[in-house]
């Protein structure tokens, strides 16, 4: 029987073809790639955000809405639109600077960056958490640690380690982000010591303004019995057009 052999154009056509398929699944497959497109599923280029938070204790709990919009890294507005006595509180994040505006005192408060670690609004999110000064894409380097299964779901589990350079209380982070829709299923928060103090939970994948997001996200402090805070998304638009000028001091007051 005459031996068939592959022509030397079929030959070529693989060499080259092989190693660039090799190369676009290690870059689809990078850590910081695989958290850069969970950031940007969640964010898109800017967001209008309708969201209720829920605190829970032992002995009682409580509800807040607000509006949130959104503009890349560099922008974040959040309004409190109740309950009455925080209504029209407002926090504004433009690139570095993170603002709140408290209404009943009529005050502009820029926040230090050793205020981001704590509490935001009583919850269990820190000021960080809900308006983001870092960066979970530049602010932190990324490094896999292998696949797990979360939720019924095959994950990328990769650790996050704060650069030298960043402002942020965490020793590191361990996220799992889906293989398939890469949304971020689970967090956990560390500190200097190595301590687990933090684990964030997310779920309820829901198409919310055309896109799938993790609508419910829950924060349980390990050292709280009994504590956690929902983030829960009601409505979402993504990638509507919102000015850079809509992000400044004065616009904190004119908010409703």
């Amino acid at each position: 029987m005459k031996e068939i052999r592959p022509s030397k154009y079929v030959l070529g056509m693989a060499l080259l073809i092989f190693p660039l398929f090799a190369m676009t699944i290690q870059q689809e497959l990078s850590a910081t790639a695989v958290i850069k497109k969970a950031d940007e599923n969640m964010r898109g280029k800017t967001s209008l955000a309708d969201i209720t938070i829920k605190i829970i204790r032992p002995t009682w709990s409580r509800e807040m809405n607000m509006k949130a919009w959104s503009k890349g890294d560099d922008y974040s507005m959040i309004l409190i639109k109740s309950p009455a006595k925080e209504k029209g509180t407002v926090f504004l994040k433009r690139v570095k600077e993170v603002w709140n505006w408290i209404p009943s005192i009529e005050r502009n408060i820029k926040l230090p960056p050793s205020m981001m670690s704590q509490s935001w609004m009583g919850t269990d999110f820190t000021n960080d958490d809900l308006v983001k000064e870092a960066s979970s894409v530049v602010d932190y380097t990324h490094q896999h640690l292998g696949k797990e299964t979360m939720a019924g779901k095959a994950c990328y589990k990769i650790e996050m380690i704060p650069k030298p350079t960043a402002a942020i209380v965490w020793e590191k982070v361990i996220v799992w982000i889906d293989v398939e829709d890469f949304l971020q299923l689970k967090a956990e928060f560390y500190d200097e010591d190595g301590a687990l103090v933090n684990i964030m939970n997310s779920g309820d994948v829901k198409e919310i303004g055309g896109r799938k997001i993790t609508s419910k996200i829950e924060m349980i402090p390990v050292d709280k019995e009994g504590n956690s805070t929902w983030i829960i998304y009601n409505d979402i638009l993504f990638d509507e057009e919102i000015k850079d000028d809509f992000f400044t001091t004065r616009n904190m007051k004119q908010l409703k």
